[in-house]
């Protein structure tokens, strides 16, 4: 409601501007007042008329809103200050297009400025372990990404990218082979035997894989003997690495099914190898003078690419593939593709899996069918033969790649790669959606079972680490949630049979992780904490969750439905004056879904839908105690706020929902 009448009003204005000033400005920027007693926008561009009218900017906005006359939704303008316009809306009015709304409708939300496809990759775990903390809020910021583009109408395709031929998976590989001296046929019975499972077993191996190589710093040559052979395929060392990767790939897809996190498409570097796609890639990128073969200095007999902004960068290129940079001398500040002895580093095969993605290759993956969700939804894998009949990934307009901080300069690399070959529109639309690691509070570290040194316990977070085996599994961690939320829920509900508790406490506790995994800012680096999270007050999950079961128990109480509250005759003039201020600021907050929405994907920063909901549901919760609904003596005045209760929880549902958190009957 609130960003439709915005739009509304920014239109009406654009063609004032061209018919009375003959002006065209790029952007007029809205604000929303301090308080709603001032109106509910605030207009800005005045002051930036100034110059180009010569007249003052109070003067313009005097014009300006002599001019406008009836906007429909708005009941006056006034000028305020120096030159600022405040919009009143029609509270009447604007409160009926709330109710006549319905939830998701698609909205003027551009996607990156494209229309077409978006490609939002996410999760893209190393398949050679089970799944961590860190690795949560990857794939749940990628998810609820996924979900507010989705509900503008975009088509979004998923994509989990799978390393299975990295050194992550190379260093399980020489634990079974080397360590263990297991067979491909001991792995087999492993994968299939119930415990310890097989994504927790790599999970310990991994870690003593590194305590091998730090015990001997020659082991690491059967490291890289072992990548060698698994990325050249066709020998014992390759066939271990799929079987470990595949399983391991099934273990990480249920994991995030559990937090209702699926995908479309699980493209594998395996492919990328043996499709050749950087081979492709490497053609082109020499042909248009992208990379050059450096003759001298730190990187002789590599092909490297200048990296945008180094001293060299301006420097003349090359005249043609296969040439040096003999002309300006060595640049040690350019980025290494492909090293001396002919490897690929992983930016080179990044840039050919980019390439794909932009649907500039001129070369597809195979598909096959991987995996089904307990909803029918079908995940491709990619494959050198695939299915005939399949569903078409690549081709995108737009790419949002979900990757923590640490990858800021390889995603960089991979940007100025496809723009020097001239695709300045894709580079434009490759969008890294950067954001930092997880830790754990002591507090928390000691909750789940680890020694934490009495130096450790007094730091404010302990980092995680795999090589080390020190972290938090998803899953010991769901489930640690779940065993606390139905605690508190056995105590509260007894009547309710077993499995209905328990499926109250896990929609409970993956609310509370997915809330508390989106209320930090990307940035921002996460210290975990049990008891924060679970926290029925405050800015948690629960705490939301808790005001829908509250407006959910006052409709029950009043035997009516939250449909049946909206519709019939409802007095909507309780809303005017200043005394009804307060709850006009629960209607207003509960109507600016779309805003928030176009918000959240403008800035890459889903943390404004979790403030946003914390904001509502605060708001309803004093609401809650100061209006006595069903006792509320006057008819009309009650069926007021039983439309004022339905309209908030139905704007909650929706914005939870976008968090990807349902809400339970009971809490």
């Amino acid at each position: 409601m609130y960003l439709e009448l915005q739009q509304q009003l920014v239109r009406q204005i654009r063609d004032l501007l061209k018919t009375h000033y003959d002006i065209e400005l790029p952007r007029i920027v809205v604000d929303q007042p301090p308080s709603v007693a001032l109106g509910e926008y605030a207009l800005t561009f005045c002051f930036e008329l100034a110059k180009k009218l010569r007249k003052p900017p109070r003067k313009i906005a005097e014009e300006v809103v002599a001019a406008l006359g009836q906007v429909p939704g708005f009941a006056k303008f006034e000028v305020a200050g120096a030159g600022y316009i405040n919009a009143r809306l029609d509270r009447p009015s604007a409160a009926r297009f709330l109710l006549q709304q319905r939830p998701s409708s698609t909205t003027e939300t551009s996607v990156a400025g494209t229309t077409g496809k978006v490609l939002v990759e996410h999760t893209s775990i190393n398949p050679n372990k089970a799944v961590h903390i860190g690795h949560l809020r990857n794939a749940i910021l990628g998810d609820t990404f996924v979900r507010l583009l989705r509900t503008t109408g975009a088509h979004v395709d998923v994509q989990n990218y799978i390393d299975n031929t990295g050194v992550q998976v190379a260093d399980v590989v020489v634990g079974f082979l080397y360590l263990e001296k297991k067979t491909k046929s001991d792995i087999q019975k492993l994968i299939v035997s119930t415990a310890p499972r097989f994504d927790y077993y790599c999970w310990d191996l991994y870690a003593r894989v590194s305590q091998w190589y730090e015990q001997d710093k020659a082991n690491l040559k059967v490291r890289l003997q072992t990548l060698h052979d698994i990325e050249h395929g066709d020998n014992q060392a390759a066939e271990i690495a799929e079987l470990v990767s595949t399983a391991i790939l099934r273990h990480h897809l249920e994991t995030t099914q559990r937090l209702n996190i699926q995908y479309d498409f699980l493209p594998r570097e395996s492919e990328i190898l043996r499709l050749h796609f950087w081979e492709l890639a490497f053609e082109h990128m020499k042909l248009k003078g992208v990379l050059y073969f450096e003759t001298e200095g730190k990187n002789k007999g590599c092909w490297v690419m200048r990296r945008a902004g180094s001293k060299a960068a301006d420097a003349p290129k090359p005249g043609g593939p296969g040439e040096d940079n003999a002309e300006g001398g060595p640049d040690e500040d350019a980025k290494v593709i492909v090293r001396s002895n002919g490897t690929v580093t992983y930016v080179g095969k990044d840039i050919a899996y980019h390439l794909w993605k932009f649907g500039l290759l001129g070369r597809d993956f195979g598909y096959k069918r991987f995996y089904a969700y307990p909803n029918g939804k079908q995940v491709w894998i990619s494959a050198e033969t695939g299915e005939p009949e399949h569903p078409h990934f690549g081709g995108v307009n737009a790419i949002y790649n979900v990757i923590d901080s640490r990858q800021t300069d390889p995603q960089s690399n991979v940007i100025e790669a496809i723009r020097g070959l001239g695709y300045t529109g894709q580079a434009a639309n490759y969008h890294h959606f950067s954001y930092e690691m997880v830790a754990l509070t002591p507090g928390c570290a000691l909750e789940l079972g680890y020694q934490v040194s009495e130096e450790d316990q007094k730091r404010s977070y302990i980092e995680v680490s795999g090589r080390k085996g020190f972290g938090v599994k998803a899953d010991d961690l769901i489930d640690a949630l779940i065993a606390a939320a139905q605690k508190e829920v056995d105590t509260r509900h007894p009547e309710m049979s077993q499995p209905e508790r328990h499926d109250v406490a896990r929609q409970i506790a993956i609310g509370a992780l997915r809330y508390f995994m989106l209320k930090f800012t990307k940035n921002s680096v996460i210290a975990f904490d049990f008891k924060e999270a679970l926290a029925f007050e405050g800015e948690t999950g629960p705490y939301a969750q808790y005001a829908v079961v509250r407006a959910s128990n006052i409709f029950r109480k009043a035997g009516i439905t939250p449909e049946q509250a909206l519709a019939g005759e409802i007095d909507l003039s309780f809303l005017e004056g200043p005394s009804a201020d307060e709850i006009w600021q629960l209607w207003l907050t509960a109507g600016q879904t779309s805003t928030i929405v176009q918000q959240c994907i403008a800035t890459t920063e889903p943390a404004y839908a979790a403030k946003h909901v914390f904001q509502l549901a605060q708001q309803f919760n004093n609401f809650y105690h100061k209006h006595h609904i069903l006792t509320e003596p006057d008819e009309s005045r009650k069926r007021f706020l039983l439309a004022t209760a339905a309209v908030v929880s139905r704007a909650l549902i929706e914005c939870l929902g976008l968090m990807g958190i349902s809400v339970p009957p009971v809490m």
